[in-house]
């Protein structure tokens, strides 16, 4: 087999070059294609980095970091003195079915959500939990950089009220990044927010009266409930496929039964199923809230974080009536604690304006600056193509840690993006004890509770692969997968001792 391995790759040319991608990275996904398709085998042996250094006309460290690649894709593995060998293929789990809701709305109550944020203060905690990224995959020392350039050069602006709809040039960067998810909109459209989470609260806001019901995934993200308990609104939960998204003839059903004033979503790569919708089911789903006069909050944090081919599109690029209101932030893929954000609220805006101003006035001036800045030098793109690299690694390593150390009856999700996956074990387990059993030897998850105004899920939770793989992380979910185990067979003996 090692003799056809080479004669194959001696053959292969490399795909024409990509300006989105490094050279190494172009290698990388063409011995990945060739494992996909078989040619590569499992136990194969892999060209010399000499060998693929000749054959390719490349440099020996540009081989070596293809292989690094594919070894943090999970596909290849070193062995000492003998060279590389492709893994045996990935068995992945399969993944969860549609969700099926209590078909009825729900007053929210979620604190048990804002607990479990509050239990992985302790920085000793392996934080599984929460859906961060690494601080260590951010730009930090460029954006303290550019802080210090916006304090020296604008130092009394820099200390002035700003005022709603924000700094112009942060408003313009983001209407012009807007065209890549197909939306043409203008700075004048844009209202900055502090973080993604303000601007869905000042839409639902803006759309909704206390009482009112608004139609959400299932499960949802659970800051979305918590900003609904606030605002006293109820939650209807729809059917939700990890793939496909919101159920569109349940959707019909409850817009024809005029039961709900809004509804809410995760756009791309949802929190916590990873869900992201065709385009053709997007501008559907878009056509018939738009049938029924029913607006559409789209939270689209983690549209730019998507693995393989182009951005994909908001929800908003399908909008004809300005019934949209599209929030999103740089929050998962520049700074958490700089807390800018934005809002392109269509027919809304005016009141969203209105809302910012009664709340808090206006987001701070320096952290909009610094963004800005940061977005028109021109190192955004490339960064993202870093995080993205890197979400994607993480998320095949921790979806390989499932397989090696969760029992087989595990079911997990399998976005393209993003960076958070979603279990689900069988019926009868119990996530919140897991929660509580993995608390105490100081690992956090997310259990499914808390993504659920009706309480549902809770055979399943939540895991964070924004974090860069490490000897602790891995050590980690080996421990849940024990605590998985110990408790399906605990419950298995019980069961036999009451069928007895």
């Amino acid at each position: 087999m090692t003799t056809q391995t080479t004669q194959t790759t001696q053959t292969t040319q490399l795909s024409p070059p990509s300006p989105d991608k490094n050279l190494y990275e172009q290698i990388a996904d063409r011995i990945q294609h060739l494992i996909a398709e078989g040619t590569l085998q499992a136990g194969d042996r892999l060209p010399s980095v000499r060998k693929l250094h000749s054959q390719w006309s490349v440099s020996i460290s540009t081989v070596l970091e293809a292989y690094r690649l594919l070894e943090d894709r999970g596909l290849i593995t070193a062995r000492p003195q003998s060279g590389y060998y492709v893994k045996a293929a990935l068995k992945v789990p399969s993944e969860p079915q549609q969700s099926c809701p209590p078909p009825k709305a729900h007053h929210v109550d979620n604190s048990l959500g804002f607990r479990v944020i509050c239990a992985i203060r302790d920085s000793q905690t392996v934080r599984l939990g929460a859906a961060v990224p690494s601080m260590d995959l951010l730009p930090i020392a460029a954006l303290n950089r550019l802080t210090g350039q916006v304090l020296r050069q604008h130092q009394i602006l820099a200390h002035a009220y700003d005022l709603p709809p924000g700094y112009e040039p942060l408003r313009h960067e983001v209407a012009r990044r807007l065209m890549d998810a197909g939306c043409s909109v203008t700075p004048d459209q844009v209202v900055t927010t502090n973080g993604t989470l303000e601007s869905v609260f000042l839409s639902l806001r803006a759309v909704t009266q206390p009482g009112d019901t608004v139609a959400i995934e299932s499960p949802t993200y659970y800051g979305l409930l918590e900003a609904l308990e606030v605002l006293h609104l109820k939650a209807l939960e729809l059917p939700t496929h990890p793939r496909d998204g919101i159920s569109l003839a349940d959707l019909e059903v409850v817009l024809q039964q005029g039961k709900i004033a809004a509804c809410a979503i995760v756009s791309n790569f949802s929190n916590p199923l990873g869900t992201c919708m065709s385009d053709e089911r997007k501008q559907q789903f878009v056509e018939l809230l738009a049938q029924h006069q029913v607006p559409l909050i789209e939270d689209d944090i983690y549209g730019e974080v998507y693995f393989e081919g182009t951005r994909p599109k908001a929800m908003k690029a399908f909008d004809q009536e300005g019934l949209v209101l599209y929030c999103s932030s740089c929050s998962k893929t520049l700074s958490p604690g700089l807390r800018v954000g934005w809002a392109v609220a269509g027919r809304y805006q005016a009141k969203v304006e209105q809302l910012k101003w009664v709340i808090n006035q206006t987001t701070a001036i320096v952290p909009q600056m610094t963004v800005a800045a940061f977005l028109a030098n021109g190192g955004y793109d490339r960064h993202l193509r870093q995080l993205r690299r890197a979400y994607q690694s993480q998320m095949l390593r921790m979806t390989q840690a499932i397989c090696d150390y969760f029992p087989a009856e595990t079911h997990v999700t399998r976005p393209n993006g993003g960076h958070v996956l979603w279990v689900e074990l069988p019926p009868n387990f119990d996530a919140l004890a897991l929660y509580e059993l993995a608390l105490q030897q100081q690992i956090s998850i997310a259990p499914g509770a808390i993504f659920s105004p009706s309480g549902s899920y809770g055979n399943c939770f939540r895991l964070n692969a924004g974090l860069p793989w490490s000897e602790e992380i891995d050590q980690a979910m080996q421990r849940l997968g024990e605590l998985i185990r110990q408790q399906m067979a605990g419950r298995r003996i019980w069961s036999q001792k009451v069928g007895g």
